[in-house]
Formats: structure tokens, sequence, C-alpha cells
């Protein structure tokens, strides 16, 4: 995952050691800050995948936030970084 291409993002999350019901994912963003000051606050995981790059695997969710803003965000476990890779317009693929 290119740096330039991608920005990278600040996320508070829950990194899951065993199954519980109220913790869906191995890695559960709920909340992140853009390099811009942006907040927001995930209200929903619309869909997740991991796909292996390299040694390492990328977690990817299509989040909606609060304010009904969806996101597609990455976590990269090779580096431990979170990055946005585009903000999603609903209308094209929730419709």
């Amino acid at each position: 995952m290119e740096k330039k291409e991608y920005p990278a993002i600040n996320v508070l999350n829950v990194m899951r050691g065993f199954r519980r019901p109220d913790i869906p994912h191995q890695v559960t963003p709920y909340r992140f800050e853009t390099q811009k000051g942006e907040k927001h606050k995930i209200s929903e995981i619309r869909q997740t995948h991991r796909e292996r790059v390299g040694k390492a695997y990328h977690f990817h969710y299509v989040v909606c936030t609060r304010h009904k803003r969806y996101f597609h965000l990455v976590f990269d476990t090779g580096t431990l970084t979170w990055h946005m890779v585009q903000e999603v317009d609903p209308e094209l693929f929730f419709s």
C-alpha cells in the first residue's frame, strides 16, 4: 500500500484475542481521525474482508459513520498502520 496514495489515519480499535459476540471481528475499528483533523465515530461496519499481501494481511472495512458517511479503511498488519482508501458514495453501492 503506497503511503502517498492512501493517507494514514488514527484509529481507535479493539484487537480480539478470543471470540465474543460483542466483538464481531479480529480487528474492530470504533472511531478514526484523519490528518486534516476530521473525527468520525463508526456506527456500523458494512463490509469486511482480509487479503494476504506478502507476509502480512490487509483487513478491509467499509464503515458507516454516525453522520451517514461511508469510508473504505484498511489495516495493514505488516506496518500496524491504518489507511483511508476512499470515501464511498452510498448511492452508488447501497441503493
